[in-house]
């Protein structure tokens, strides 16, 4: 482990959250302070403001926007989905990165994102290692999806569970309210892991008003089973039923049910993933053609990611935390690291522990919801996952008010001058 004295970059990654500036406020506010850090730069969309010398000078920022990043929504210094290619077949990308921080004696690089962001870390840290540049690099994690592999949970999802498990039960209310039945079908987030959809059950432990069923990637889902459920409750329950499904159910061979529903406009992204959407409206249309019952298809689409005025303390605090820590981290001489939450409740009360892993241990692996924490035939989520979020959700932590709006961080994005 080694001290470096040198410039810092940080970076966005990937889709934003309630509280990824939050860590930016975190890793600023401490790279400032470090005598070790020379300059703080803010890179401009990720890796490819790295790629392009694209970077913002954070010293010139007025602290009082930087302290207010901590209740501003989306990703402030603007994100990137940028896959580099394995560096053995083709290293021009890592070539232009090493010369970039070279030029602007970057030693300390600091990456905001999820399993795709870890990977880019680990990558770069490899590459750098190898050409004998030493940089500390440092991996912040961020995701709604929770699905991480090696911290008890990620910055962003205490947050986006609120937002899910808050609307629910305001869209129970109200779906609800007539004297004739509806079949309500919620479509959440959630790739290959059903953490966010599993927060429709807070809206039901907590609230009492939350989803009849639940529906998440981790157990195959069946259209034929789906049909017999919602028309069991709807039988039960005077035509009313409420669904939250995870928008990457997939069937019994893994194939996404929104691909087989819809398989005419299923495209893929940069790093070669399935773009997902739409389910809420296939599985509407196949309950109206099944049951003949009047249906409603919701899509919670960005807003489940950019609720701030629902963001959770906790989750606020543990993002800014999480930023603290990779810079404090780095500058004591750790490196090809990310920062993890092990979760401590020895004395009866919740408390979070900021840790480091290997960010190779992180980078394109995923963590699930455990089977046994899925109960009643795949449809709902136990008391262990209950007790599990939370405490992630608890408090509130909003932007202050100006005029009757949320005053969101406004920074002047000065850029320094190339070399």
């Amino acid at each position: 482990m080694e001290k470096l004295v040198g410039a810092c970059v940080f970076g966005q990654s990937g889709g934003p959250s309630a509280v990824i500036n939050a860590s930016a406020s975190g890793v600023f506010s401490e790279a400032l302070n470090q005598p070790n850090i020379t300059e703080v730069y803010g890179a401009a969309h990720g890796i490819k403001g790295i790629l392009d010398e694209n970077f913002y000078d954070i010293s010139k920022e007025k602290p009082h926007e930087l302290w207010l990043l901590r209740n501003t929504p989306s990703s402030a210094l603007g994100s990137v989905r940028y896959k580099l290619k394995d560096p053995r077949v083709d290293n021009t990308d890592y070539k232009r990165i090493l010369e970039v921080f070279k030029k602007y004696n970057i030693r300390y690089f600091f990456y905001n994102g999820g399993n795709d962001s870890m990977d880019t870390c680990n990558k770069i840290s490899k590459f750098l290692l190898g050409a004998g540049y030493k940089c500390n690099i440092i991996g912040v994690p961020k995701t709604i999806d929770n699905d991480l592999f090696g911290t008890d949970h990620c910055p962003g999802y205490g947050s986006a569970a609120k937002y899910v498990a808050t609307t629910i039960m305001e869209l129970n209310l109200d779906a609800t309210v007539y004297n004739i039945g509806q079949v309500t079908i919620i479509e959440i987030m959630g790739r290959n892991a059903g953490w966010l959809t599993a927060a429709a059950q807070l809206a039901t432990a907590v609230g009492g008003y939350g989803a009849d069923l639940i529906y998440l990637p981790e157990v195959p889902f069946n259209t034929d089973k789906f049909i017999t459920d919602v028309k069991a409750v709807t039988e039960k329950n005077k035509g009313k039923c409420i669904v939250a499904v995870s928008e990457g159910i997939k069937d019994k061979n893994g194939k996404y049910i929104s691909e087989v529903l819809n398989a005419a406009s299923a495209t893929k992204d940069n790093f070669g993933h399935t773009q997902l959407g739409g389910l809420a409206s296939n599985l509407a249309n196949l309950v109206k053609e099944k049951l003949d019952c009047k249906v409603r298809a919701i899509e919670f689409s960005l807003m489940q990611r950019c609720a701030a005025h629902l963001a959770s303390a906790v989750d606020v605090e543990e993002a800014y935390l999480a930023g603290q820590t990779a810079v404090r981290m780095a500058c004591n001489g750790e490196t090809d690291k990310m920062v993890v939450f092990e979760r401590d409740t020895s004395t009866g009360t919740y408390r979070c522990i900021p840790k480091l892993i290997d960010v190779a241990l992180a980078a394109n692996t995923e963590k699930k919801v455990p089977l046994d924490w899925i109960v009643n035939g795949g449809t709902a989520l136990s008391k262990k996952y209950i007790d599990y979020a939370l405490p992630l959700i608890q408090g509130d932590s909003k932007a202050p008010l100006e005029n009757g709006l949320p005053r969101f961080a406004k920074l002047e994005k000065i850029l320094v001058p190339k070399k």
